[in-house]
């Protein structure tokens, strides 16, 4: 089976995630988006999707500057497989998360038909 494959993978994925994956995680995890569950380096058929909504059916993808040149044709015919299990899929910039992150969570809010982000979480 493909997700026992990349069982152990996703689970590598978690414990080395990029900056911006933690900075996004933080803000997704527990719920914290109006209530709607995340989780992360989600097995997916032949993929491990960063970030998945189960309820929601959406994606959220993270990407590095080594998306920028030549794994463009890649996410594209990713997200269009994708698209074909009825999933939607956004995609930052790891440096869209990590300077401009209440611009990525309205977008998410937006996508899960929110009207707008909630006020951010203060850590204690």
């Amino acid at each position: 089976m493909v997700v026992r494959r990349f069982t152990g993978r996703a689970r590598r994925l978690r414990r080395e995630q990029t900056d911006a994956e933690k900075k996004l995680w933080r803000r997704l995890r527990n719920r914290q988006v109006d209530g709607w569950k995340f989780r992360r380096q989600v097995p997916h058929g032949a993929y491990i999707l960063d970030f998945y909504c189960i309820e929601a059916k959406l994606v959220i993808e993270v990407d590095g500057s080594q998306h920028a040149d030549l794994k463009v044709t890649h996410d594209a015919i990713r997200t269009a497989e994708l698209e074909t299990d009825g999933l939607r899929v956004l995609r930052f910039w790891n440096a869209e998360v990590l300077n401009n992150i209440e611009g990525v969570l309205e977008a998410i809010y937006l996508a899960l038909g929110q009207k707008q982000a909630a006020p951010p979480v203060t850590s204690r």
